[in-house]
């Protein structure tokens, strides 16, 4: 402190954290005492200020709250519908309608307005005509063994973005692969011509778990699965 009777801001500032009980020995101070309101241009007492910066806190706090609750719905609503579309999966007893149970399943039930599959692993020979076995490059197939989790943005020209019927503007890749093996066996594609609809701030651990699902299903198809 200085040598004399004058103390600047910071001064002050120490002397309050160092003397903890100043306010409870001048009491007077909480209704004498004016400080600036924080949004309007009047001054109030050190009360009403201390008053309104917990309000302020408790309605971060509620917001905050809000969103949690908001989010924990959204997810609840989320895992319902990937229990219904998982047990249409289970249901089906025909392997050759699989694909067409994921594809329209993921489509009607999670309302993804583009959806589409290949599959480039050995299945049988009848399947050659089907439309999930259309032809993909080394390329396409170096990527989705690449992919350890679902990718979700924008469509940057994928060779997957043109399997679909339509121009889309964002989409989710997920490989779809036997356990843990490093190779995939094919590739899902969700998609949409809404640019937000898939954007790489979106969590992934739902598209994760529908690949896992997925996979578990179509590998049904394979002649020879994968080792994981």
């Amino acid at each position: 402190m200085n040598s004399g009777t004058y103390m600047d801001a910071n001064e002050v500032a120490q002397y309050l954290k160092d003397n903890t009980d100043f306010f409870e020995r001048h009491a007077e101070l909480f209704s004498t005492m004016k400080v600036p309101h924080p949004h309007e241009g009047k001054a109030v007492s050190l009360a009403e200020r201390q008053v309104l910066a917990l309000r302020e806190r408790v309605r971060g706090m509620e917001l905050r709250v809000s969103e949690l609750v908001r989010a924990a719905a959204e997810n609840e609503h989320i895992s319902d519908r990937l229990l219904l579309w998982s047990r249409g999966l289970l249901k089906e007893r025909d392997p050759q309608a699989l694909p067409a149970a994921v594809a329209g399943g993921l489509g009607e039930i999670f309302s993804v307005p583009d959806v589409a599959l290949r599959l480039w692993a050995d299945t049988a020979p009848g399947d050659a005509e089907a439309p999930w076995r259309g032809e993909v490059s080394a390329d396409a197939r170096t990527f989705a063994n690449g992919l350890m989790s679902p990718y979700c943005g924008p469509n940057s020209g994928f060779e997957a973005a043109a399997w679909l019927d339509r121009e889309v503007r964002s989409l989710a890749l997920i490989p779809l692969r036997v356990g843990i093996a490093p190779e995939a066996f094919g590739l899902l594609v969700l998609a949409s011509p809404d640019a937000e609809r898939f954007t790489p701030s979106m969590g992934t651990t739902f598209l994760t778990r529908i690949g896992e699902l997925a996979s578990a299903s179509l590998s049904r198809l394979l002649t020879e699965a994968p080792r994981a």
